[in-house]
Parts: structure tokens; C-alpha cells; sequence
């Protein structure tokens, strides 16, 4: 059996590096019924949030989301987990351009993150 996860993620920071700044990570999950369900993560503020962390924190939270939905599965299925994200920093590491996605075709992820940010 193959249970299939489509994941965005969208990682931001607000103030880049400099005291003060706000930073927020998105993992959002495409459910089988085409409607979508989001984590999200605050980056600490110390040290000072940067895009990049954000990135990379938006991707381990898929990857911890995907792990726990594979450890609650009754049965022993295949997963195909397909990470999309925008960040050419995360996805081009060693010249290899993985599931990287435009800008605009990761809007969902992007708005989750943008929320987040907003809260703060």
C-alpha cells in the first residue's frame, strides 16, 4: 500500500538577523480530499530568526509531521512524501534541484507562514 503525503512549506523572518526579528515555519498538508491542513513553528528569538532557519525549520516540521502520520498508520505502507517549497537555499544544496516550486505556486504555505508572523 502506498499512502502518498503532498507537503508545502514556506519558511519567513521579519527584521532578518537583527534583535527584534520575527520568524515563522509553515508545513502545509494537502489531505486527500484537496483541502489543506497547516503546522506551524516560531522560531526562537534568540539567536536572531534568519530566512534561512525558517526555510529549514518549515521542512523539519514536514519531515516530523510525516514520520508521526507513518507511526500512526495501522499498517505498514510505503510513504510518498513529496516536500515542495520555494526556497532555492533549502532545495539547490550541491547543484541537485529537487522538489523546488515557483514563488507563486506556494501561496497556501506562504499565507500559514505570513499568519503566523502576524500573531507574533
Amino acid at each position: 500500500m502506498v499512502y502518498p503525503m503532498e507537503i508545502y512549506t514556506d519558511g519567513g523572518c521579519r527584521g532578518n538577523r537583527r534583535p527584534g526579528a520575527i520568524g515563522a515555519a509553515a508545513a502545509v498538508f494537502k489531505t486527500k480530499y484537496g483541502k489543506y491542513r497547516g503546522r506551524i513553528r516560531v522560531l526562537p528569538s534568540y539567536p536572531p530568526p534568519t530566512n534561512q532557519r525558517a526555510e529549514i525549520t518549515a521542512i523539519i516540521v514536514a519531515l516530523e509531521e510525516a514520520l508521526a502520520k507513518f507511526r500512526k498508520l495501522d499498517t505498514n505502507p510505503h510513504l510518498d512524501v513529496r516536500v515542495y517549497s520555494d526556497s532555492r537555499y533549502a532545495f539547490e544544496r550541491g547543484g541537485k534541484r529537487r522538489v523546488w516550486i515557483p514563488r507563486e505556486e506556494n501561496e497556501i504555505a506562504d499565507r500559514f507562514c505570513n499568519e503566523a508572523m502576524d500573531e507574533q
